[in-house]
């Protein structure tokens, strides 16, 4: 929004054209959600704790350092989304049409996670949003956003499979592209969702994984970067280095508030939200299986829970005291800030092997 105003005010003053440039709005990206969520962050959690009277539920067959946590206000990733929302539609070039589609699908998962932490919070529903809604939606909206893409693709390089470390080799989808989508899109909302369970355990991981992917927006939207290093070239995506700068913003003003002791936890409207909001951008860059890689955590925690249920189903057992994984390095005796401070740092390590897909091939 402002950047039309800066370029009309250039025929004034030649200094405006400065914000034409990516990296100086990414910046400012980060810094408006940054201070949107310092702003606002203190009033909404004193709203939803006055809404909220009961608080978040705590499972009462978790660790039982978890049943102090409870009546602490969820729902705080309504902050995020309205900060990142209000930083991209200020910074970003909104005839871009990358920057609506990552939008809305924040904005429509984010409702379901809403609708969702709205029944059992405000409305006392201890079930929530059933668990066939919640997906039936989610498909919905990724199925939309997965064939939307494939409609508006102009060239072969945005339904092309890009296999990481390997040079030359690329896999034109066709019609699977829109099976992948709305795999990668579903696939990491659930997984960001599941792994927020620790105060400040999600949201870091995200920040690094949105910050990594903005890395990659800036490369593939531009012409030299993206031929010298042999990433697919997609016209316009650069404009997503202002969403993702945002997500950094908003992420670590929110973890401000979000730390151990958390004062505020996401619940499901910011964890589905921000997790399908990576999917969408892993899929416009063009980096699937690199999500998976830099969002190692994200897939360790899905994987722990669908082996946990499975072994339960077929032999009685469980392979995990407790899933999803972090429960079950709690309930060995690991303190909460020790489990999140080294999935923070797998996270690192799995985002710069990540970012090496860049340049080893």
């Amino acid at each position: 929004m402002l950047v039309y105003l800066a370029d009309y005010l250039s025929q004034f003053y030649s200094g405006f054209n400065v914000f034409q440039y990516l990296t100086l709005r990414a910046i400012l990206g980060v810094l408006t959600a940054l201070g949107i969520s310092f702003l606002i962050g203190p009033w909404m959690i004193r709203h939803l704790s006055f809404k909220q009277s009961g608080g978040q539920p705590i499972r009462d067959d978790g660790p039982e350092s978890h049943l102090e946590k409870a009546g602490t206000p969820t729902m705080g990733g309504t902050l995020l989304i309205v900060a990142i929302g209000i930083s991209t539609l200020l910074w970003s070039d909104l005839s871009n049409h990358y920057v609506w589609v990552v939008l809305a699908v924040m904005f429509a998962f984010g409702v379901i996670g809403f609708v969702d932490d709205y029944k059992k919070l405000i409305a006392r529903d201890p079930k929530g949003l059933a668990s066939r809604y919640k997906y039936f939606w989610q498909s919905v909206f990724g199925l939309v956003v997965a064939i939307y893409l494939y409609r508006h693709a102009v060239t072969p390089a945005e339904t092309t499979l890009i296999i990481p470390f390997v040079k030359d080799v690329a896999i034109e989808l066709g019609l699977m592209y829109i099976v992948l989508t709305y795999f990668v899109i579903v696939g990491t909302s659930n997984a960001v969702n599941l792994t927020d369970g620790l105060d400040g355990l999600a949201i870091m991981p995200t920040v690094m994984v949105g910050g990594a992917l903005g890395i990659f927006a800036y490369l593939s939207g531009n012409t030299v970067f993206a031929n010298y290093l042999g990433i697919p070239y997609v016209s316009g995506t650069g404009e997503l280095v202002i969403f993702c700068g945002a997500l950094i913003g908003a992420g670590l003003g929110f973890l401000w508030f979000n730390a151990y002791p958390a004062m505020v936890f996401m619940g499901d409207v910011g964890a589905l939200a921000l997790g399908a909001a990576l999917g969408v951008l892993a899929v416009l860059v063009r980096q699937e299986l690199v999500l998976v890689i830099m969002g190692g955590v994200f897939v360790m925690e899905t994987i722990s829970v669908i082996l946990q249920v499975g072994s339960f189903k077929l032999t009685g057992k469980r392979i995990f005291r407790m899933a999803p994984l972090h429960h079950h390095f709690e309930l060995k005796g690991w303190p909460e800030p020790r489990v999140i401070v080294r999935f923070w740092i797998i996270t690192v390590i799995l985002v710069l092997i990540g970012l090496a897909s860049l340049k080893i091939r």
